[in-house]
């Protein structure tokens, strides 16, 4: 990935990222070709994992990777007009963008066929998602007969992780005058989230 220095991410704002993403792209090139499926994924920070996983009836989960998986994953994103800018007003040089927040993460992929691996990792995963909800949802408010055979039509994935790479591209390279008109078009548009993170993360 082509990351300026201005655009670069410190460890922190990566692993929040990797803590609070929504769905992620998983990608792995295989003997028949690239294979790519959307997954939830949690991160286990101690172990430096993503865990997750297929629908047993996904073929992704039995194809033999070649080389490493690739899971990209993505932040809040959104156009950015020129319109917004001062430097508009000021000289005219301005040209459409899009900001976004993205990492691609590289690592060892290994299929976890086993009920009670795949039990922990769904629980893992709605636990985080339920989190801070008026009435979480838990996996002990199913019939555990169910449970039971909705585990077994699903396969757990977990991802290794060797190397990151993030970028964070939210107008850091734009005079102060031009993030704050960024800040307010966004906001207009009803972008909160990605002018939130143009506002945390302006030089």
């Amino acid at each position: 990935m082509y990351v300026p220095a201005h655009f670069a991410a410190d460890d922190e704002a990566v692993h929040q990222l990797l803590a609070h993403h929504g769905a992620a792209d998983l990608v792995t090139m295989t003997t028949d070709g690239l294979v790519a499926t959307m997954l939830p994924f949690v991160h286990d920070r101690s172990r430096n994992v993503l865990l997750g996983h297929f629908a047993r009836n996904n073929d992704h989960w039995r194809r033999t990777v070649v080389g490493e998986a690739l899971v990209i994953m993505r932040g809040p994103d959104a156009y950015v007009s020129p319109a917004w800018y001062e430097s508009k007003r000021e000289h005219g040089r301005v040209v459409p963008t899009w900001n976004y927040i993205t990492a691609h993460v590289y690592g060892t992929m290994t299929v976890h066929d086993d009920p009670a691996w795949v039990e922990n990792v769904v629980r893992r995963l709605s636990d985080h998602h339920e989190a801070g909800r008026a009435e979480p949802w838990s996996v002990d408010d199913a019939p555990e007969k169910f449970v039971s055979g909705q585990l077994r039509a699903i396969v757990g994935v977990e991802i290794a992780i060797n190397r990151i790479e993030a970028k964070f591209k939210l107008s850091q390279n734009r005079p102060e005058a031009d993030v704050d008109g960024v800040i307010e078009g966004l906001r207009a548009d009803g972008e909160d989230r990605t002018a939130a993170a143009v506002a945390e993360h302006r030089r």
